[in-house]
C-alpha cells in the first residue's frame, strides 16, 4: 500500500490550526486565573472580617456582663443606672486600645449604652450596648453595620416585688437636681457644650437663650485669663472640675419621675 502524504500548504495549515487552538487556550486558562484572583482573595478577606466581627460582639459581651456586675453592686446604695458609667466600664473591660483599632465605627467613643435602666421598685434592670461595625470593602460600598448586645440584672436590693413591667415602661432620663425628665439621653440640657474664652469677652457674650454670663459661686476666682462657659448655662467657671459643668445623668422608668415635668426641648419627641 502506498501511504498518502499532505501537500506542504496542508500540512503547515493543520500545525498552525493546532498551535491556534493550544494558544487560545492557554490564553482562556490565564483570563480565568485571572478572574478567580481577585475573588479568592475578596473572599478571604470577607471571612477575616467574620471573624473579626464575631470577636468584638463577643468582648462586648463580656464586656456589658463586668459593666452588670458593678451596676448590680452600685445599685445598692442608688437604684438607678448612668448610661456614661455603664459605657466607660465597658470600654474598659474591652479595652480602649483594643476598641480603637478595631473596626467598631468611632472606636471607643462609638459604645452606647443609652437604652439601659433599671427599676428601683423591683431592682431589675436591662442593660443595652450598642455599637456600629464598619467593613471597609471598597468595591461594595457596604454601610457601617449596627449591633446591639443586652443583659438583665438584679440589683443588689433584695427579692423581686410582685407587679414587675420593665418591658412596657418607656426610659427617660433624670439628673440628681433637676425638675424635669428627659426622652433623650443627648438632650442638650443634658450634654454640656463647654468653650473656653477669654475672661474679658464675657460681658458681650450671651447663650442660646440670649443670657448673660455670671461668675460660678463655687469656682470662680478674679484674676483669670481664661474661663469656661457652656451654651445653655448662664455661669463662667474658672474650673473644667467644677460640680457646675458636670451632669450626672441616671436612666430610669417613665413611671418613676413622680412630680418631675417633661423637658421643654425633649420631653415630647417621639422615640
Amino acid at each position: 500500500m502506498k501511504s498518502k502524504t499532505l501537500p506542504s500548504q496542508s500540512k503547515d495549515s493543520y500545525l498552525s490550526g493546532r498551535v491556534s487552538a493550544s494558544a487560545f487556550t492557554k490564553a482562556s486558562i490565564t483570563v480565568e486565573a485571572a478572574m478567580a484572583v481577585p475573588f479568592f482573595f475578596l473572599a478571604v478577606v470577607c471571612l477575616l472580617y467574620l471573624m473579626e466581627i464575631m470577636a468584638v460582639q463577643t468582648a462586648m459581651r463580656s464586656g456589658l456582663q463586668y459593666a452588670g456586675k458593678k451596676a448590680a453592686k452600685e445599685a445598692y446604695a442608688v437604684t438607678m443606672v448612668m448610661p456614661s458609667h455603664l459605657e466607660q466600664d465597658v470600654v474598659q473591660a474591652v479595652g480602649p486600645e483594643r476598641l480603637d483599632r478595631s473596626i467598631v465605627l468611632g472606636g471607643s467613643s462609638g459604645v452606647r449604652c443609652d437604652g439601659s435602666r433599671i427599676s428601683s421598685r423591683t431592682g431589675i434592670g436591662e442593660l443595652m450596648v450598642t455599637y456600629e461595625v464598619r467593613l471597609p470593602i471598597p468595591v461594595f460600598g457596604v454601610p457601617p453595620v449596627k449591633y446591639q448586645e443586652k443583659m438583665r440584672i438584679k440589683a443588689w436590693v433584695g427579692y423581686e416585688k410582685q407587679g414587675f413591667d420593665l418591658d412596657r415602661e418607656e426610659t427617660v432620663y433624670v439628673t440628681e437636681t433637676g425638675m424635669v425628665y428627659h426622652k433623650d439621653y443627648h438632650c442638650t440640657y443634658l450634654e454640656l457644650s463647654i468653650h473656653m474664652v477669654p475672661s474679658d469677652h464675657i460681658p458681650d457674650l450671651r447663650n442660646k437663650d440670649g443670657g448673660k454670663y455670671y461668675p460660678c459661686e463655687h469656682c470662680m476666682r478674679s484674676g483669670r485669663t481664661g474661663v469656661y462657659i457652656t451654651d445653655t448655662g448662664n455661669r463662667y467657671h474658672s474650673s473644667l472640675s467644677c460640680s457646675g459643668l458636670k451632669r450626672t445623668v441616671y436612666a430610669v422608668p417613665l413611671s418613676e419621675v413622680v412630680g418631675k415635668g417633661a423637658c421643654s426641648r425633649c420631653g415630647r419627641s417621639v422615640r
